[in-house]
């Protein structure tokens, strides 16, 4: 018998037009505001995003997670929401490019759960046509629940009043939030700064919370019955006593935290490290090297020369690694930057890596691994010489194709994707743990 279990809990799911209008910002800002409240805040985000968690996460307090119907899955992304309303006195879901973009959209995960849409709109180049754009998100598609609109960039008091007149009768219009060059987030090629490359971020994080207060947002949103079922399945330990060494410093950052859980439910023991100032790799059974900036870092990661020759013995040891985008780069022969600087990289991967001036892989992938799938995305600036041959490609999402290849050397697996650890726990432990029988 099937038992569903319910929680209650405030919740907005904020979305925009279009990528670019402060959805991060705004998000920060709330959850902070609201934190300072005294309230327990759970913020999530919609789609693959390493950056804008970490902002998230300081704002709020707590572990941000994704949630996608896609590479997370339905049922993972309800129990997550569950078990955040179960502690939580607000629940709210970042949302990823505009409210219909993708498939699916922030608007599908929206309708499915129930969850209110908040609409921020941009509205520094524009006046009364922020009426027609809010009614349009409104009223495009019938079934999605949608909470009102709030104004973001507005230039003075005079603007606000007409935005504010030309919201149609039955939108909630929430407020608007003033242009403030003092709470812009920084950015570069892959997004914003890492929370911890801000060093007045949380001045910022204040500033923009202290605009709440002039909003209707000061108040907490309806609340959502948020339903579990019970017939959940248990991770198997099968990773239990093997020790992991998790590379995490300013150049290898890009970790989601459901990939954590997932190791941990499987009895795996981890240590980070950091391949910027440690001199060797700890006392581990096998390496995780997820992305992250070595471009950034060329001549740290250059000089740092006893930790490269410990990661190369690793490897020499047929012990396992997984090596993810900025990772991988980082196990090459040699990194070049946007700048044209070149330095030596591990030299475990017979290969050279280039950053490039545009964007070079983008996208939702699954790849099949021993005879399973992980779901997984790419998005870098880079591309590679290897003489390596690929072992398989991922398969996009969306397009015919090939994705990005997957390399094989040993224990070493080596790719541009991020995988989900969650979407098949098994694949996972077999690539961390070599002759696993399953």
């Amino acid at each position: 018998m099937t038992i569903i279990k319910q929680h209650r809990c405030p919740a907005l799911l904020i979305s925009a037009p279009a990528s670019g209008q402060g959805k991060t910002t705004f998000t920060a800002a709330l959850a902070r505001y609201h934190r300072n409240q005294g309230r327990t805040v759970r913020v999530f985000k919609t789609g693959p995003d390493f950056l804008d968690p970490m902002i998230l996460e300081q704002a709020s307090g707590n572990p941000v997670y994704q949630l996608d119907l896609w590479m997370v899955g339905e049922q993972a992304c309800k129990q997550q929401l569950y078990e955040a309303a179960a502690e939580a006195d607000l629940i709210l879901i970042e949302g990823v490019m505009g409210l219909f973009d993708g498939t699916p959209s922030s608007a599908d995960l929206a309708e499915l759960f129930g969850i209110p849409v908040l609409a921020l709109i941009d509205t520094s180049a524009m006046a009364q046509t922020f009426g027609a754009i809010a009614h349009g998100l409104a009223h495009y598609r019938s079934e999605l629940p949608f909470a009102g609109v709030i104004a973001n960039r507005v230039a003075s008091d005079g603007h606000a009043d007409m935005l504010a007149e030309s919201v149609s009768d039955g939108i909630h219009f929430y407020g608007s939030l003033k242009r403030d060059e003092n709470i812009t987030l920084p950015d570069r090629h892959l997004g914003l700064f890492q929370a911890g490359e801000i060093e007045d971020l949380e001045t910022r994080l204040e500033q923009a919370a202290a605009l709440i207060s002039n909003t209707d947002l000061k108040d907490l949103p309806a609340s959502v019955t948020f339903e579990l079922n019970t017939t959940g399945t248990q991770v198997k330990y099968l990773l239990k006593n093997i020790k992991i060494g998790i590379a995490k410093d300013e150049a290898f950052s890009f970790i989601y935290p459901a990939n954590i859980d997932t190791l941990k439910q499987m009895g795996a023991e981890f240590i980070f490290f950091s391949p910027l100032k440690d001199k060797t790799l700890p006392e581990v059974d096998c390496l995780w090297l997820p992305g992250g900036y070595p471009e950034l870092h060329l001549k740290t990661l250059q000089n740092n020369n006893s930790m490269r020759e410990s990661i190369k013995q690793h490897h020499a040891n047929n012990k396992a690694i997984l090596a993810e985008c900025g990772g991988m780069l980082y196990l090459l022969n040699t990194l070049t930057d946007k700048e044209n600087n070149r330095s030596e990289m591990v030299g475990i991967i017979d290969g050279d890596g280039m950053m490039q001036q545009n964007l070079v892989g983008l996208g939702m992938q699954e790849v099949e691994l021993n005879n399973g799938k992980v779901t997984a995305h790419t998005f870098h600036h880079s591309s590679m010489r290897t003489t390596l041959e690929p072992i398989t490609h991922g398969i996009r999402q969306r397009g015919k194709r090939p994705g990005e290849a997957v390399y094989k050397d040993k224990q070493l697996t080596a790719s541009y994707l991020h995988l989900y650890f969650a979407s098949n726990p098994k694949i996972i432990a077999q690539l961390f743990k070599a002759k696993i029988k399953l």
